[in-house]
């Protein structure tokens, strides 16, 4: 029997192809995202016309995070979760007001916290499962000027380490993907600063976040641009690896050195961990 999916944000971007990787693969995927029949209904009917359910889920919603779990399970069972909805900011630190920062922090945070909280039930009660959280390189390294959103991303490595530990004996698996820069839409569409008098006082130094990204969107357009696919390859590897056996963190496209960051703090980790005597949470229980 398939295994079953739900991915989160799925409309277009990293969602919408492993949606589709992994429908192809063989798995049954609910893709989910806000307004299907709205503002994205042309995306949910594109993937329902390749057999892909397509459900409504606000991850800044608890209601409708609720309302979206509870269907699946009255339906079906679930097997996997890939929290993937997220969004995008870059600009100076100083000009992003607390409600822009807030609203960034509601999704790309409190957003995974929501889905896992309501997915989890399901994954203790069948002592099984797997969750795989889209996190980023910027969890690991620092680019100037996308502080919101690398601290969000550092977040996410923190609540994806603890969680693995505290779920591994009940038979759940936790695993991290961390995307470099890809041409998705999240580029196209991050948050901007909104005190514009404030990035102006920075005079030459608030010009560089609009040349960054200039930097970005014409690599994006050649030929050597990455290719976005590669994410929803790394997460069907993942998927298709046995329980146990996967590893904690996967790096996707140009490092910037996060591997190497990755593979610096595994043994201070594995330390911590042996520390407080909790050794026997860094495996995977199989039941």
């Amino acid at each position: 029997m398939s295994k079953t999916v739900l991915i989160t944000g799925a409309s277009t971007g990293f969602g919408r192809d492993t949606a589709e990787t992994l429908a192809e693969a063989g798995y049954n995927v609910i893709a989910s995202m806000r307004d299907p029949k709205g503002k994205n209904k042309e995306h949910a009917d594109a993937l329902s016309m390749k057999g892909i359910s397509v459900i409504e889920l606000d991850v800044t919603c608890q209601q409708s995070v609720d309302d979206a779990v509870n269907h699946i399970t009255t339906t079906g069972g679930l097997d996997i979760l890939v929290n993937n909805a997220g969004v995008a900011s870059a600009g100076v630190l100083e000009a992003f007001t607390d409600k822009q920062a807030t609203e960034l922090f509601d999704v790309n945070v409190i957003g995974v916290h929501r889905v896992t909280r309501a997915v989890l039930p399901i994954f203790r009660k069948q002592n099984d499962g797997l969750i795989i959280n889209i996190g980023s390189i910027l969890g690991r390294v620092t680019f100037p000027f996308f502080g919101l959103y690398g601290a969000s991303k550092f977040a996410v490595e923190a609540m994806t380490d603890s969680l693995r530990y505290e779920v591994s004996q009940l038979g759940v698996d936790v695993a991290l993907i961390q995307p470099s820069a890809y041409p998705t839409n999240m580029y196209a569409s991050a948050g901007q600063p909104t005190d514009v008098d404030c990035v102006t006082s920075y005079g030459e130094v608030g010009e560089i976040p609009g040349a960054m990204f200039a930097h970005f969107m014409s690599m994006f357009e050649s030929a050597e641009a990455p290719k976005l696919h590669d994410v929803a390859e790394a997460i069907l590897a993942v998927a298709n690896t046995p329980k146990g056996e996967r590893p904690a963190r996967t790096v996707v496209g140009t490092s910037f050195g996060a591997d190497t960051l990755n593979e610096a703090t595994a043994p201070v980790q594995s330390g911590v961990v042996e520390a407080l005597g909790l050794s026997h949470l860094a495996s995977v229980a199989h039941k």
